[in-house]
């Protein structure tokens, strides 16, 4: 049984119980919602790794090959897509399964100390991007400059759009987005929604970089899996907003569509 169904249902009661994300200090947010979530998997008695700034994902859980990766989202600002630095979103990663825990919580006000986490969704790897080979590495060179000696480093930084961004319905609420093939084990739990994600019919294969003109060039190659379909289920405890469906934003739909997407 995958841990996702526990954990989901511990940070929905947390926050439906109105239990605050505590302010770490005025310049790292970062860990704000991250401690948030570490109290929710210590209420679960589930046990991890330590984990820091530079560990992928977040949680590594001991005793079950699953992980957590914790995105907290300041609400009104950002919230369509976050930076991953170095880090392409996947559903598998060293053997484990991957669950995101995304969290919008009020923006700073001067003063504030605690938030309430406004909404919250929970989702497999997997509904961000269904590739789990692909392996990042930074690369480097030097000979750049008037003296030849300045290093370049291509440390990519990935923008992904966040569940917010890509399911409707998701706003003020506790979702759970997960493979259709997951079977949940809780009666509790309510399907609110289907959504199906169509891999596109070219990939970025490479790229290069100009530095005269400052001009990126894509290569694109066929996609192996265009076309594949995958499909998630979306769930909600009973009584805690079931009536409300969860489906692919319009948004989504348009730029899968080709609206605003420039293929090269």
């Amino acid at each position: 049984m995958s841990t996702v169904e526990q954990v989901f249902r511990e940070c929905e009661r947390a926050r439906a119980e109105g239990v605050l994300i505590q302010k770490v200090s005025e310049s790292d947010k970062e860990f704000h919602f991250q401690n948030w979530v570490q109290d929710r998997l210590d209420a679960c008695q589930l046990n991890y790794d330590d984990h820091g700034r530079n560990t992928y994902p977040d949680f590594r859980l001991v005793n079950f090959p699953e992980g957590y990766e914790v995105k907290g989202l300041a609400w009104p600002g950002r919230d369509a897509n976050y930076d991953s630095n170095s880090q392409v979103p996947s559903g598998q990663h060293n053997g484990r399964e991957i669950y995101y825990v995304f969290g919008r919580y009020p923006k700073d006000v001067k003063g504030m100390d605690a938030y309430p986490v406004t909404d919250l969704v929970v989702c497999h790897g997997s509904f961000l991007n269904a590739d789990s080979e692909y392996v990042h590495k930074n690369k480097s060179f030097r000979g750049f400059g008037s003296y030849g000696d300045i290093l370049v480093r291509d440390r990519k930084m990935y923008v992904v759009p966040t569940p917010f961004y890509l399911a409707s319905g998701t706003v003020g609420l506790s979702t759970l987005i997960v493979p259709d093939a997951l079977e949940l084990k809780s009666p509790d739990l309510v399907k609110v929604g289907e959504i199906e994600r169509v891999e596109v019919d070219k990939i970025v294969s490479s790229y290069e970089f100009n530095l005269q003109n400052n001009e990126m060039i894509r290569h694109f190659v066929p996609n192996p899996r265009a076309g594949q379909v995958h499909r998630f289920h979306a769930y909600r405890t009973r009584g805690l907003g079931e009536q409300k469906k969860v489906r692919l934003s319009d948004e989504a739909i348009r730029y899968a569509n080709g609206d605003g997407l420039d293929n090269g």
